[in-house]
């Protein structure tokens, strides 16, 4: 029974590793360069999973990217320079996190926009549920003039 179990917390465990879709046949012989490669893989999309790393992704696109990567390291490029060279070719898209610019502002500014967005809808929604402007200040007291007018008022109503 305890073998059992212990072979059930061994698959499950297994199974819930993530899956990386690195080939062996990929993988570079330079430790240091497969590392490089590796980290750029994780912030490449895969234009196939959309939501994927080329490094996560079995499609064939995200197989070619890797080796494109892998290739480009290995000619000496720098890790800035294959991010250039794969923006050049596929657009920011090919970035799990784009960069900050003109195009991608708005991407990166709208969560701002909605957290000021809504603090200003809280401000002015207690403002509403306060009631008054007067910001907790007495209300003025009645003029005789507009006292004998209520009372007027008051008096015809009763009739």
């Amino acid at each position: 029974m305890i073998a059992l179990r212990s072979i059930l917390l061994a698959a499950a465990l297994i199974v819930s590793m993530p899956a990386l879709a690195v080939q062996p046949d990929e993988v570079l012989s330079d430790p240091a360069l497969e590392t490089r490669a590796r980290a750029l893989s994780r912030e490449l999309r895969c234009m196939v999973c959309q939501n994927q790393s080329i490094d996560d992704s079995d499609a064939p696109l995200a197989r070619d990217l890797r080796l494109l990567v892998r290739e480009r390291l290995t000619a000496g490029d720098s890790d800035a320079k294959v991010i250039d060279f794969l923006t050049a070719r596929y657009g920011e898209f090919v970035l799990l996190k784009p960069r900050f610019n003109a195009e991608t502002a708005l991407l990166w500014l709208a969560p701002l926009i909605a957290l000021i967005a809504g603090g200003i809808g809280v401000v002015f929604a207690l403002r509403r549920r306060g009631g008054s402007d007067s910001a907790g200040l007495p209300e003025p007291a009645l003029t005789s003039d507009e006292q004998q007018k209520i009372a007027d008022l008051l008096g015809r109503s009763d009739r």
